[in-house]
């Protein structure tokens, strides 16, 4: 072989080289711990296949805002995005989604991850089996509890004697309620449980979610749309007294809180038990912020009249519909890599919330941390909020009637459950999804 012809070979082999560590893929995703370790698992993925991934982040508050004003100017920023639940109709009613029914399809995702998440972060409309998002970031709401309080012969003694039964981990809400009545102490600094009670997004509505199933109470019929008698039906009714009951037992001034302020005074040592979401426990393991690691343990949300469930969080990454074939080629190539078990176990690994049932089911992944047994649990019986496009306009009505009545003590379950149920009717039809 002459010289000009190897020279020719090399400058030729140099460039496709270059091309190929060249490809890029951009992930957007919230600031927060769950997207560094998205960016560490990609790292594997550029090491295996040389395209260079990054996990763009910006803070929660501006997540969803960015993510729709780039898909309102048909944005191509970035390629994929690790968007809420919840925005799967807006998501795919504005066309910004690309659909996954062939990647389902050939990659068994919908058999391979669990049913409750398939359903809330990738299926629009609900039993469409039409799949816009792979499941990514599993989460829901569990519990913190004071494991030492619990175990303490003392506090063991006078519980049985005032409840007649052994204090143990909950096993229904009632029980719940129980605890942290006993161990609600103003006068000593110890209070019995933490609730979401928030006013803003939909922190209250996700606390109260979890007693709703729980209860057999509903938000409403996804299918025909019909709330009247649903979402102020007995049930719900039932649930929205009892979360209220739960919440005499909070620390003061816990009329506006969510997931920071449950880890913050759970580390302070001042509460027995504290629901928050899973993505939020992995802090309750460090020393260094919570000096109660010995003495904490974890636990899956108990049984009510109608079973056990919990309030789904999380989310799915679905394929920007605006960008250019070859980047949806390469989006589709980096979902593949990231459905197979063997990665879904590296997903785990560096900390991500992984959503495969076998990863789930494995002895591995139930005795990697002291909640993930939990978590595990939790990820078979989660049930999600209204998904629509509409989802914001329903959620603002149910967060201002439920907290007029649950913190402000203003009327009763029952009228405020009657107000969503009419503001939610006038919003479904005004958006044509009812007569």
């Amino acid at each position: 072989m002459n010289l000009l012809k190897k020279l020719t070979l090399g400058i030729l082999a140099l460039t496709i080289s270059s091309a190929l560590y060249a490809q890029k893929l951009t992930i957007f995703w919230a600031e927060w711990d769950p997207a560094n370790q998205l960016q560490e698992l990609a790292e594997m993925y550029t090491e295996e296949t040389g395209v260079d991934v990054v996990v763009e982040t910006t803070p929660w508050p501006d997540f969803q805002t960015k993510t729709f004003t780039e898909f309102a100017a048909k944005g191509s920023s970035f390629d994929m995005v690790v968007g809420d639940s919840q925005w799967v109709g807006a998501g795919v009613k504005g066309g910004h989604y690309v659909k996954l029914n062939d990647f389902f399809k050939e990659h068994k995702v919908a058999e391979t991850m669990t049913a409750g998440t398939v359903a809330a972060y990738a299926e629009y409309p609900q039993g469409s089996k039409n799949y816009y998002a792979i499941p990514t970031e599993g989460d829901a709401d569990g519990w913190a509890y004071r494991k030492d309080w619990f175990e303490d012969p003392k506090e063991m003694a006078n519980f049985q004697k005032k409840y007649g039964y052994k204090l143990d981990v909950p096993e229904t809400w009632a029980q719940l309620k129980d605890i942290a009545e006993f161990f609600h102490r103003p006068d000593e600094g110890r209070y019995g449980v933490t609730v979401y009670t928030g006013k803003g997004y939909d922190a209250l509505t996700m606390g109260i979610e979890n007693v709703i199933f729980a209860f057999g109470g509903s938000l409403g019929d996804y299918a025909t749309y019909k709330v009247e008698g649903l979402v102020n039906s007995k049930e719900t009714i039932a649930a929205v007294e009892y979360y209220k009951e739960l919440y005499q037992f909070t620390p003061p001034d816990w009329g506006d809180t969510f997931f920071a302020e449950a880890n913050q005074v759970f580390t302070q040592g001042k509460v027995a038990m504290s629901m928050n979401y899973f993505a939020f426990f992995p802090a309750l393991t460090n020393k260094k912020v919570n000096p109660h690691v010995a003495g904490t343990g974890y636990f899956s949300n108990p049984k009510g009249p109608a079973g056990r469930f919990a309030a789904l969080g999380g989310q799915g990454m679905s394929i920007n519909s605006y960008i250019s074939d070859s980047q949806k080629k390469l989006s589709y190539d980096f979902l593949a890599w990231f459905v197979k078990e063997e990665n879904q176990r590296k997903w785990a690994e560096v900390g991500g919330f992984t959503c495969n049932k076998a990863v789930l089911e494995s002895e591995a992944f139930l005795n990697a941390t002291p909640f993930n047994a939990a978590f595990k649990e939790t990820m078979f019986m989660v049930k999600d909020f209204w998904a629509i496009p509409e989802f914001a306009d329903l959620l603002e009505p149910i967060q201002r009637n439920m907290h007029q009545y649950i913190v402000a003590d203003q009327g009763t379950a029952k009228e405020g459950l009657d107000n969503v149920a009419r503001e939610w009717k006038e919003i479904l039809k005004k958006a044509g999804y009812t007569n």
